[in-house]
């Protein structure tokens, strides 16, 4: 009863502080982790020791899948290169400049300070997550980022074994050598068999709750069977959850998919929350006992600020090094701020934790150690994760705008919305209704449409089509909910029935597109493009005509015809301007079918992107 009342304590309160954490803008794992320390110092809060083992492979594999699974396998080939650098020869680096810095300064033999090293060297994947989902940075870095920090672990657990082999004076060079090889390529194979055999399976599988226990079940999978054949289980979990999740649309079924990744980030929510709240109830008993291990006081702290600085500025050094070497001989277009921001990047968590409690109890000097390795997780969490936000600013770096992001959207859904009608008008058959065929024509055309209007004046200041349907709609769905809770109350309906007329209306309900009020915040930047249009001849020679004033702006056939329109788009040709599709008149399109001007631009305010009606182009 006591533990199941500890992991409930435990998981609420993680939950509640990283919950404030994101409504202030803090670093979760920083808050968490403070927090955690508290805690420890409280009377009613008992020593916690932490099962290495529980780590590795109770809470490690989900993590590392539900990071995997929404991880990108193109942007992973596009970016090999930076990350195997980054997960390979900077763990690698940094292991051996923090294992020289602990050696010159403790009473250790090199085996051990290399253990340490190996340790502390790694970044952490949900430390990486956290700070870059709230500070905005540019995806590039975020992927390399993100990518790395899945990967790297998998060199630094083969180089602790290796050091800890080697305390035991039972390891030679060939032989790590070997170990990293069998680790990596057998990491990757065992997820790639693992992965193959769960999508052939998953084909076959349309509930969507046997896919989910499935789901649940890849990252042991695929993590247990690599470890037993001395493997990385960890390189095996990434490679499965990077293939599932890029395969997903084609082998599970959307119900699937919409369970599978609710789980997931529940289940990644409450682990990471727990670890890092677990990580700050150890720093009490860990700093007690290096504070009486018999190193005097001074040592202890030069060393514990030496380790730190030495893990800081490895990086730095590893990733500037051949940015300014490629720059010198003019074969480097790589921004100096983009490896700022990836040099800082170097939060340490989850991985560090359970390394350092692998080290066994003969280590010498091993309470000094483990202060060491969470003085690590702290000051990188502290000093980097606090500062990194600033960083980005001060270098003006930004990630993707909503509103460059709404405009991408509302490309790529028109290019689906094309190939369905497409594919509606193939399969049409003679004995097909034509309001059949007309009602899912509108869907279309309503979806797309909801889309473009997302990129105009928020809603708060215009009303659209869509957004009247939608608040309307959803008024409807209250209604017809209440109507069948007054049912069931009065108890007459049988109660299966009950659910089951309560599921359809609150599916149709999800599948209705709702955007946040905050979603339509404009960021002052001109909307141009979302991707570029490659090869549209029309685009290339339109003129770029000035825009009108605000006077200047109205639909002059909505006006003669007594209408009202919701955006405004403005012929590159003539100059003419009219109504988007959303409005009643869509006197645009009708400009486009009179004159055939192929091009036309938005001239809502903040826009500058055009489309081309020929060839059905955003550029």
């Amino acid at each position: 009863m006591d533990i199941a009342i500890g992991v409930v304590v435990l998981v609420g309160a993680a939950t509640a502080l990283a919950a404030l954490a994101r409504r202030f803008g803090v670093s979760e794992p920083l808050v968490l982790t403070v927090a955690g320390v508290a805690a420890s110092y409280l009377p009613m809060v008992p020593q916690t020791h932490l099962d290495p083992e529980v780590v590795l492979l109770g809470l490690l594999p989900p993590l590392l899948y539900t990071a995997a699974l929404r991880t990108s396998l193109v942007d992973f080939k596009d970016n090999l290169r930076t990350i195997a650098s980054l997960s390979v020869g900077l763990v690698l680096f940094s292991t051996f400049a923090v294992a020289l810095v602990v050696w010159w300064l403790l009473p250790v033999p090199f085996a051990a300070a290399v253990a340490l090293g190996a340790v502390v060297a790694p970044p952490d994947a949900v430390a990486a997550t956290a700070v870059a989902r709230r500070t905005g940075m540019p995806r590039s870095i975020v992927t390399v980022l993100e990518d790395e920090s899945l990967f790297n672990d998998a060199t630094a657990l083969v180089a602790l074994r290796s050091a800890i082999a080697a305390m035991a004076g039972a390891v030679t060079v060939w032989q790590i050598g070997e170990d990293f090889l069998i680790a990596a390529v057998g990491g990757a194979v065992f997820g790639a068999l693992v992965a193959t055999g769960l999508a052939m399976l998953r084909r076959r599988i349309t509930d969507p709750v046997l896919d989910t226990s499935v789901s649940l079940l890849a990252p042991f999978v695929a993590y247990l069977p690599a470890e037993h054949f001395h493997a990385s289980g960890v390189i095996a979990v990434v490679t499965c959850g990077m293939i599932l999740g890029h395969g997903a649309h084609r082998w599970q079924s959307a119900a699937s998919r919409v369970a599978e990744t609710t789980n997931w980030r529940t289940i990644g929510f409450i682990l990471e929350s727990a670890v890092f709240l677990i990580i700050g109830t150890q720093v009490r008993w860990i700093v007690e006992a290096a504070w009486h291990s018999g190193l005097d006081h001074p040592t202890l702290i030069v060393t514990a600020v030496a380790v730190v600085a030495a893990v800081m500025l490895a990086r730095p050094v590893w990733v500037f090094t051949p940015v300014l070497v490629a720059r010198l001989f003019g074969r480097s277009t790589e921004p100096l701020s983009h490896a700022a921001v990836v040099s800082w990047a170097g939060m340490r968590g989850v991985v560090t934790l359970a390394a350092v409690l692998l080290l066994p109890s003969s280590t010498p000097q091993l309470p000094v150690l483990e202060l060491l390795a969470l003085v690590v997780v702290g000051a990188t969490l502290l000093v980097q994760g606090t500062s990194l936000p600033w960083l980005v600013r001060a270098l003006r770096l930004r990630g993707p705008s909503r509103e460059e992001d709404a405009l991408a959207k509302a490309d790529l859904l028109h290019r689906a919305s094309t190939a369905g009608l497409a594919e509606l008008e193939r399969r049409i058959g003679p004995d097909t209704p034509e309001p059949v065929v007309e009602s899912l024509r509108q869907r279309l055309v309503w979806r797309s449409n909801a889309a473009w209007e997302r990129l105009g004046r928020p809603e708060a200041e215009l009303v659209t089509p869509t957004a009247e349907y939608r608040r309307l709609r959803l008024a409807m769905l209250g209604a017809e909910r209440e109507a069948v809770l007054r049912v069931r109350d009065a108890g007459g309906a049988d109660y299966e029935v009950l659910q089951h007329v309560l599921a359809r209306l609150d599916l149709e309900e999800s599948m209705i597109d709702r955007f946040d009020e905050s979603d339509e915040a404009r960021a002052g930047e001109p909307l141009a493009t979302a991707a570029g249009a490659l090869g549209c001849a029309h685009l290339d020679a339109a003129p770029q005509p000035a825009v009108p004033s605000a006077a200047e702006l109205v639909c002059r056939a909505c006006l003669d015809e007594g209408l009202r329109w919701v955006h405004l788009r403005m012929c590159t040709a003539c100059g003419n301007i009219g109504c988007c599709e959303s409005s009643i008149g869509d006197h645009a399109t009708a400009h486009f079918r009179s004159t055939h001007h192929p091009v036309m631009r938005s001239v809502e305010p903040g826009e500058a992107w055009r489309w081309c009606y020929v060839d059905q182009l955003l550029g």
